[in-house]
């Protein structure tokens, strides 16, 4: 066992540094797009898909920590306490989603119509088309800044209620006078168990609708029937890259330093491969399925986001986000490296905001199928803003990240993971 459990100072340092990159960001993102009211506009935007990624690593560290005490095995212990960190920032992603709230008119068609009388109007004076309208309307009972107000409560109330249990949960196991004894590990396997599978299920259907709310709705009259299951194997996707370069981050000095071998780190790796290979099949399942079926109401989705110039954003998520991180994960010798592993940690979070970035912004008229910067220099908040967000979320999630030991001492994994190592 090492001698020191708890967090190292470095993280302290990172901390700092991730407050000075989100003011230096934060400043730039006001002075070069806020003097105008495109550039405001284009700040919200590029907010959303900050917040959606933060949104991401947040939910998603819950459900991962979920799976993880519903399935056992030592990946867990490794990324448990970044995972409860990423939980514990749930409140202040809650508070994130304010602006979102305020501001929705400018960002919803179904906001800033909020009554039949009103999109009717919109018709007549050819701000959206009928369909639209008709939409609108059939869709009023979960799509209207109320619904949208209690249904934004309901589920961070969920979400904050089962991040609270299993993280006082977790102190308690480790304070608990019958630790080490099987008695002791029974009982909160049990415990654990219990919670998490069920809350797996509250998950799922609360991020579906979240999803939906927050993204799908950009475009009142597109839907999928695998929208929720995308969001969550992307969350997937992006939270096992932040856990595993945190943990070969810290390995550089104890306790990571012991507990993070070969081993474990290639086991991380075979489960980041796992997550991209499910990302490719869900993503290319849904466009296979509407493109076959080539229906008037489902195909001018894609064709937004591929004519123009966003065919090479397209092609760039495609390689990005699927192609490299497969072809790279298939070495077994990058998955034991530490500085590659990194590196391929930090560019596939980057793959996930390009993604981001495809889904968001040609749901507006102004983009969609149709990416170029003469007389749209608002898009240049997409390089900016997220990434100011982005870094005021991180300085959170090392400050809780900081505040508990990083082993936890009373689970049945870490005497397995303190043996001697026989891989070869």
């Amino acid at each position: 066992m090492p001698e020191v459990l708890s967090s190292p100072e470095l993280v302290k340092v990172w901390r700092m540094r991730a407050l000075i990159v989100g003011v230096i960001f934060t400043v730039i993102s006001l002075l070069a797009f806020g003097w105008t009211s495109e550039g405001r506009i284009h700040i919200l935007r590029a907010y959303l898909l900050g917040y959606m990624t933060c949104f991401g690593f947040a939910g998603g560290g819950l459900v991962l920590l979920m799976l993880q005490y519903v399935s056992g095995g030592k990946w867990g212990l490794l990324l448990r306490r970044p995972l409860e960190a990423m939980t514990r920032t749930l409140p202040l992603v809650a508070l994130m989603l304010v602006p979102v709230l305020f501001f929705m008119k400018h960002l919803y068609q179904w906001a800033r119509y909020s009554t039949p009388e009103m999109a009717m109007q919109a018709v007549k004076d050819h701000e959206v088309s009928l369909e639209q309208a008709l939409t609108m309307n059939a869709k009023r009972t979960m799509l209207s800044p109320v619904a949208m107000v209690v249904q934004s409560v309901v589920i961070f109330a969920v979400l904050i209620l089962l991040s609270t249990l299993l993280n006082r949960w977790s102190m308690q196991r480790d304070a608990d006078p019958a630790s080490g004894t099987e008695a002791s590990y029974d009982r909160w396997r049990t415990k654990f168990e219990n919670l998490s599978g069920i809350g797996i299920l509250i998950y799922v259907i609360l991020l579906t609708d979240g999803a939906i709310l927050w993204i799908m709705s950009l475009d009142v009259t597109w839907y999928s029937s695998i929208w929720g299951f995308q969001f969550l194997v992307g969350q997937g996707f992006a939270v096992l890259a932040l856990s595993i370069f945190t943990v070969i981050r810290l390995s550089k000095v104890e306790p990571m330093k012991t507990l993070l071998r070969a081993t474990e780190q290639h086991d991380l790796g075979k489960l980041a491969f796992a997550f991209v290979m499910l990302n490719i099949y869900l993503s290319f399942a849904e466009f296979l399925i509407i493109w076959s079926g080539n229906v008037p109401d489902e195909i001018p989705w894609y064709l937004n986001r591929i004519h123009g110039g966003w065919w090479y954003i397209c092609s760039a998520d495609f390689i990005c986000h699927w192609l490299i991180p497969f072809c790279l994960l298939l070495s077994r010798d990058l998955k034991r490296s530490k500085t590659r592993m990194t590196a391929l940690c930090c560019f596939m979070i980057f793959a996930r905001l390009l993604d981001m970035f495809w889904l968001i912004e040609p749901n507006f008229p102004n983009a969609a199928g149709n990416l170029h910067l003469n007389g749209n220099i608002g898009l240049l908040a997409y390089l900016t803003v997220p990434v100011a967000v982005l870094a005021f979320w991180g300085a959170y999630y090392l400050t809780q990240l900081n505040a508990r030991p990083l082993v936890n001492v009373n689970d049945p994994h870490l005497e397995e993971m303190l043996e001697p190592e026989h891989a070869h």
